[in-house]
């Protein structure tokens, strides 16, 4: 089934040229079918990219899919247009009182602010907690997940000597999760962060599981079945050259940052690297997608809209 994005978004454009089924508006209002409505908050700065990354892997599935774009009510993008903006997302402000059936919030680049000090983190917190009542299933990425974990457990974030940068071999600790499930007893995954948090710091009495880790770079997936959220420290959305576009772009800007391990053949930057993890990120969002399915009521998005 075809994923129902706006009919002029850009990253419509790459989907279809990719062979990935889309659905325009008009089109979309002739079925009479319940899709599963997840809404993206994009805090990445590169919006247009990370939309087709997720709605990439979102849209790859059996299942009908309507795809929300979210933004931080007051907070001004520097790196996207404010025409982007207004044509193609919603402030979190106005979908408030709306439910969805998954919700995932991205990566930000504030990971070397403590928390509190991240301008538009009280409305964050008033969304994770506005997810427990609003949204069915969740998922937060990389840095996101970091502060899901500060503020519904009070875990705390580390700073790394350097750049965790690069793709990276992790096991399957739980293959009987159903986010797990056709999961290969080890896996590569593509990890770009400056911060982690430690398994030692997980509260022992929360019903925190790790599912997936690496010797390398410690946490990748953790199931939080108490709060109907996943959390992902680093990056199975990532395409090809995303972990190549970043080491390009910070040795333009002078910023320090090693070559990202086990990625590009023979550690040579001028040659493509291999994708070793695209259908394990497609088996992964494929695996969260229905167990929403699977779970939601039919009737839990319409009843949470006015």
């Amino acid at each position: 089934m075809p994923i129902k994005i706006h009919d002029s978004l850009p990253a419509r454009g790459v989907l279809e040229e990719e062979g990935v089924l889309v659905m325009g508006e008009t089109d979309a209002v002739r079925q009479d079918i319940r899709p599963l409505r997840i809404g993206v908050l994009n805090l990445m700065p590169n919006k247009i990219v990370t939309e087709a990354q997720f709605a990439r892997l979102i849209g790859a599935t059996p299942l009908q899919v309507e795809l929300e774009l979210i933004r931080i009510t007051n907070h001004v993008a520097r790196n996207t247009s404010m025409e982007h903006l207004i044509s193609f997302y919603r402030p979190w402000a106005d979908v408030r009182e709306e439910r969805f059936d998954g919700f995932i919030i991205t990566g930000a680049p504030v990971e070397h602010l403590p928390f509190e000090k991240v301008s538009y983190w009280d409305e964050l917190r008033q969304i994770f907690d506005w997810s427990q009542t609003h949204v069915h299933r969740n998922l937060n990425v990389c840095w996101a997940a970091q502060a899901a974990l500060h503020h519904f457990h009070g875990v705390p974030k580390h700073d790394l000597p350097e750049k965790a940068f690069g793709i990276f071999h992790h096991q399957n600790l739980v293959p009987t999760s159903p986010y797990m499930r056709g999961f290969s007893d080890d896996f590569y995954v593509p990890v770009s962060r400056w911060t982690e948090v430690r398994r030692e710091d997980l509260p022992a009495d929360r019903g925190l599981m790790v599912l997936a880790e690496s010797k390398e770079t410690g946490l990748c997936l953790v199931d939080d079945a108490a709060h109907r959220s996943v959390h992902m420290f680093n990056h199975l959305e990532y395409d090809t050259c995303s972990l190549a576009d970043e080491y390009h772009r910070d040795m333009e800007s002078g910023s320090p940052i090693s070559i990202p391990k086990n990625y590009f053949p023979q550690d040579d930057s001028t040659r493509k690297p291999e994708n070793r993890w695209r259908s394990h990120a497609h088996l992964f969002f494929g695996n969260w997608l229905n167990e929403m399915y699977q779970t939601v009521p039919f009737d839990w998005v319409s009843a949470g809209n006015k």
